[in-house]
């Protein structure tokens, strides 16, 4: 029986870790079998305080971990396969192991949904992103593009205009999904150009992007278009098949927040990406860490 485990070993859930276990909640993390969430595939994170020169993301998420394991957090590096909050103690399995505890933080963040290329996958972190506020700076006076045509794929064309010298949007239908609003942004913006009807069948370059092999879909032509970097802006999706029937989630399948950082389930507390579709920065699934972690630490007392 543990007090408090933590599902998750982004910056929500290390963050949590810590502030749990300098309250002396010694919190049992089931950090995944990928540990570190998205900063894992993050190269240069600058907008993380406390490093004026910039950190690599896995730098930011061992040391983070360093600390949490310095106070008392306990890990397992594997992933939970089910859970069951219906009943009290919460219980949480992997595989066959059943671990229980009196409260749980939900810290499992959000994947993002790639086109699905290997050269995508290759040239992630080389020119490839998912997350313009985290490295437009790094295109600065380039070329890029952005694949997608919803309100995320606007928005990150209109903020990349800010660095990038053209920003062009690519899209497999006609027209945008974005709303009305961002879609006159972006009309009207004259560093952003688009390509309609268009999939981008590979990623190129070697080392670093250098362009993209596009597909028209009502010919099936493709072109080579030149640029240096791609942020992909097709969706992100909630890590939270393991909780439908659980807890609520809304629509896309994010967990819903009652009071402050407690779910519907009283003693069940979310934290991170899971939740936050909207800033999605390592530094709010940090902060939030900490808020479900004290939020969980004042319900144990109360059941005391």
């Amino acid at each position: 029986m543990k007090e408090l485990i933590i599902i998750g070993s982004g910056p929500a859930g290390l963050t949590a870790a810590i502030y749990a276990a300098r309250a002396g909640l010694e919190p049992l993390v089931i950090s995944g079998s990928m540990p570190g969430g998205q900063l894992m595939l993050t190269t240069e994170v600058e907008n993380y305080p406390g490093f004026p020169e910039g950190i690599q993301g896995p730098v930011i998420i061992e040391k983070i971990r360093k600390q949490a394991e310095k106070f008392g957090a306990e890990f397992v590096d594997d992933d939970a396969t089910s859970v069951n909050f219906s009943s009290h103690p919460f219980e949480v399995r992997i595989g066959d192991d059943s671990y229980k505890a009196k409260a749980v933080i939900i810290a499992t963040g959000a994947s993002t949904k790639w086109l699905g290329l290997e050269s995508e996958q290759r040239l992630l972190g080389k020119g490839v992103s998912s997350c313009a506020t985290c490295d437009a700076i790094f295109f600065k006076g380039m070329n890029v593009a952005v694949v997608g045509g919803g309100d995320t794929a606007v928005e990150e064309a209109l903020f990349l205009t800010k660095h990038a010298d053209r920003v062009t949007m690519i899209h497999r239908r006609d027209e945008l999904r974005a709303s009305k609003i961002l879609q006159d942004r972006a009309f009207n913006n004259k560093k952003i150009d688009f390509k309609w009807n268009s999939l981008v069948d590979e990623v190129l370059g070697k080392k670093r992007v250098e362009g993209l092999l596009i597909k028209d879909v009502k010919t099936g032509q493709t072109s080579k278009f030149e640029c240096q970097g791609v942020f992909i802006a097709i969706g992100q999706k909630p890590n939270t098949d393991i909780f439908k029937g659980q807890i609520e989630l809304d629509r896309k399948g994010y967990v819903i927040v009652r009071n402050n950082t407690e779910t519907n389930v009283k003693g069940v507390f979310v934290a991170g990406d899971v939740h936050d579709y909207r800033y999605r920065q390592a530094i709010t699934a940090a902060g939030m860490g900490c808020q479900a972690a004290l939020d969980a630490e004042k319900y144990l007392e109360s059941l005391e």
